[in-house]
Parts: C-alpha cells; sequence; structure tokens
C-alpha cells in the first residue's frame, strides 16, 4: 500500500478525494504553465492583422500539455508520485524535444492562419481558404500525435515526426478523440473564453492519457529496443 493512500484511506470516497486533489493541483500547474499564451493571446486581441502573432504566442501550450501528461502518467503509475513535482520534471524533460517540432509547426500555422484570413484580398482565395483549412486541420492532428509521443519517449524531432504521421492512421481511434476534443476546445473558447479553456485543461490531459495508451503500447513494440530474454 502507498504512503498516499495510507494517509488518506482505501475507501471509495478516499480514493475520490484523493483523485479530485490530483486534479485540482494539475489544473493550478497547468494554468501556471499556459500562463503566459493568455497574457500574449490578451494583449494581441482579435484583431484579423495579428493571427499570425496569435498562433506563435501557444509556444507554451504544448510544453504545458506534454508535463500534464507525464505527470498524470507518473501518479497511476505510481501512487506515491507527487502531482506537483511529477509536472515540473516532466516540463523540464520534455521542453526541449516538444520544442524542437511545435516551433517550426506553429510557425507553418502562422502561414496558414494568414492565408485563410487574407484570402479575399489576393488572387485565387476561394480556392486558397478551404486548402488552407484543410492542411491547418490536418497539422492540427498530427501535433496531437506528436505531442503524445513526445511526452513519454525521448525520440529524435525527425524520429517523432515520421512516427506522428503514421499513427494518425495507424491508430484512428486515438485520431478521433483528438478530433472530438478540438471539437470541443474550440466550443468552449466560442462560448466561453481561452481563460475557460485552460482552467479545463487538466480533463483535456487526463483523457488523453487513458486515451493513448494502445498508442503507446504500439510505438514501444515497432520503435524502441526490446530488452533480449
Amino acid at each position: 500500500m502507498s504512503s498516499s493512500s495510507r494517509e488518506l484511506g482505501t475507501g471509495p470516497l478516499s480514493l475520490l478525494a484523493l483523485s479530485v486533489a490530483r486534479h485540482a493541483l494539475l489544473a493550478l500547474c497547468l494554468v501556471l504553465a499556459l500562463l503566459p499564451a493568455l497574457v500574449a493571446t490578451f494583449l494581441l486581441g482579435s484583431e484579423v492583422g495579428n493571427v499570425g502573432w496569435v498562433v506563435m504566442a501557444q509556444i507554451p501550450v504544448v510544453p504545458a500539455l506534454s508535463a500534464g501528461l507525464f505527470a498524470v502518467r507518473a501518479w497511476r503509475r505510481n501512487d506515491d508520485a507527487g502531482v506537483w513535482r511529477e509536472f515540473w520534471r516532466g516540463y523540464r524533460l520534455n521542453l526541449r524535444d516538444t520544442l524542437r517540432w511545435w516551433v517550426p509547426t506553429l510557425v507553418a500555422g502562422s502561414m496558414l492562419a494568414l492565408a485563410i484570413a487574407f484570402a479575399d484580398s489576393v488572387p485565387g482565395g476561394p480556392l486558397i481558404r478551404p486548402v488552407a483549412a484543410a492542411i491547418a486541420v490536418v497539422l492540427l492532428l498530427w501535433s496531437g500525435q506528436a505531442l503524445l509521443i513526445s511526452s513519454f519517449f525521448a525520440f529524435r524531432t525527425r524520429d517523432v515526426a515520421r512516427i506522428a504521421a503514421a499513427m494518425l492512421f495507424q491508430q484512428w481511434r486515438v485520431t478521433l478523440v483528438l478530433v472530438s476534443l478540438t471539437v470541443v476546445a474550440a466550443a468552449v473558447m466560442v462560448i466561453g473564453s481561452e481563460v475557460l479553456l485552460a482552467l479545463l485543461a487538466w480533463a483535456f490531459v487526463s483523457l488523453l492519457e487513458v486515451v493513448a495508451r494502445p498508442l503507446v503500447e504500439q510505438v514501444t513494440a515497432q520503435f524502441t529496443q526490446q530488452p533480449e530474454a
């Protein structure tokens, strides 16, 4: 029995209280890590001319989500794992690996956002807008796969890109969940705000850790060296 379980007991109410406390602390960690993106987005405002900069302001998002995934997996594997400690440990360990693919992705995303926003002012705009939107959706889903892979594995950037592209199709159930979460996130921002989405990020991260398990198993089997018996 873990020390956390001994302190709170092993009954259903005790386990529920422990889960609520962990997710509350996870929510706090995520909001703190996402705060720079929230502040930058607020300062840039909703002017169309700033859309490229708004996209680039999301640089802190993936490192924060990656740290959240790292922390959730840590405490679900070991009851003694502290949420605060594991979150910032995951942030430190995954920061460089996530930014190596996330920053170029945002550069591409900002260009696509500008193409969508200003399509009417260039020749061929009616064709450019849907094409750019379709590419942006694929890029976003690929980013979701890359997030899961770079959160749980230490691959080279080009390997993360290659494996994430393959998992889009091989782990299509995970891709469908990513589509669903993207729709929900967009609805939260339209109905509420970016701040509300940040406050609910813990729920997205907790669900993603569960959904990602088949992907993690497949990537482990296919792309990591197994110890000899």
